[in-house]
């Protein structure tokens, strides 16, 4: 058994208009019938004790997790004053599972991406726990498949050991996300994994990164974890929380770190960052169309993702199409362009339409 954290956060953008503020793509069921973070619990279960997870996620958002995760203590569920990143984040978890446990194993893995395989998925992390206790930070990377420019990635060095049948590897480099002739490159090369911003660790050597790397994180967290569970603890959370910078565990400490260990596995992983990559990973085929939440004809239709709610939606004669339909917005988009749909969100937020938002 480990502690683990599951950061909640971010607006998932590129889902507009299913994904909204006050709905964020981590509640939403993509690709259902459960929300994404109901997903993310219930492969954690059988590696962790309900007491001993956290979710950090915003204030908005803290009634619908517990809605969502009823077997969650209530107190477990961490509300962040504003987003900071996932570095304090995760930082906060890690200062709280100190207090119980100093040099207790602990995983991080975010609220919004999805797992086919979930028992292989514990199987990598279980790889991973090992190579966290001999002292590693630990990252878990997916084999790159194919030149996907909108992940990072981690160049894979010398092996280290083999657990549960898994190679565990020094990481020799993360890298940033690639144009597609340096992403095609790497896929050639076979050296590389994509960043699935899965981490573990034993808790006191995760804080001492955080001490030497990032100082005016590890200080303020320090403090408010010290309050925390007293009559100061939200007042000092509010206080201090605006004092501490926003940053990445990723770019903080994993990039700068000097003894991090990589877990090269595959169990389905995706990001489902935008509306094609959902429909690529729900068709069976490239010619297949998608359809979630609502009925739904289609006559000489191919490759498009419908999305819904209550209304019929009708398609005839089109194909590489997103159609999402809400009870305010009706999106159309053409597949290709779906990474741009944030580009909409922008000029929402600059026309002050925050009723879309």
């Amino acid at each position: 058994m480990m502690w683990a954290v599951i950061p909640a956060g971010g607006s998932g953008t590129r889902l507009w208009p299913a994904s909204r503020r006050n709905r964020p793509k981590f509640l939403l069921p993509l690709p259902g019938p459960q929300s994404m973070l109901q997903a993310t619990w219930e492969r954690l279960r059988p590696l962790v004790a309900p007491q001993h997870c956290f979710v950090v996620t915003g204030a908005a958002h803290v009634t619908a997790v517990r809605e969502q995760l009823p077997e969650l203590p209530a107190e477990q569920v961490i509300a962040e004053p504003a987003p900071r990143g996932t570095g304090p984040a995760i930082g906060l978890a890690a200062f709280l599972v100190a207090r119980h446990a100093p040099q207790a194993l602990m995983g991080s893995f975010a609220a919004d991406h999805f797992v086919a395989e979930p028992e292989a998925f514990r199987r990598a992390v279980r790889a991973g726990l090992r190579a966290a206790s001999e002292g590693y930070l630990v990252t878990i990377g997916v084999p790159a498949r194919y030149p996907e420019t909108g992940y990072g990635y981690i160049r894979i060095g010398e092996p280290l050991f083999t657990a549960d049948d898994l190679t565990v590897h020094r990481v020799c480099q993360f890298k940033e996300k690639p144009d597609r002739k340096t992403a095609e490159a790497y896929v050639r090369s076979g050296e590389y994994c994509w960043n699935a911003s899965m981490f573990l660790w034993r808790v006191d050597v995760f804080l001492e990164a955080l001490r030497e790397l990032l100082p005016d994180v590890h200080a303020p967290l320090s403090a408010i974890a010290a309050c925390w569970g007293t009559p100061e603890g939200q007042r000092c959370l509010e206080e201090l929380w605006p004092t501490v910078p926003e940053v990445t565990i990723d770019h903080g400490i994993m990039e700068r770190a000097s003894e991090v260990a990589v877990v090269p596995a595959e169990f389905g992983w995706a990001d489902l960052g935008d509306w094609h990559g959902l429909a690529e990973l729900l068709a069976d085929d490239a010619d297949d169309s998608v359809v979630l939440g609502c009925e739904h004809l289609g006559l000489d239709t191919r490759a498009t993702l419908i999305y819904g709610g209550r209304r019929l939606v009708v398609m005839l004669g089109v194909e590489d199409l997103v159609v999402v339909d809400t009870d305010d917005v009706l999106l159309v988009a053409h597949r290709s362009r779906a990474q741009d749909v944030r580009e909409i969100v922008r000029q929402l937020e600059q026309l002050g339409r925050q009723d879309l938002l």
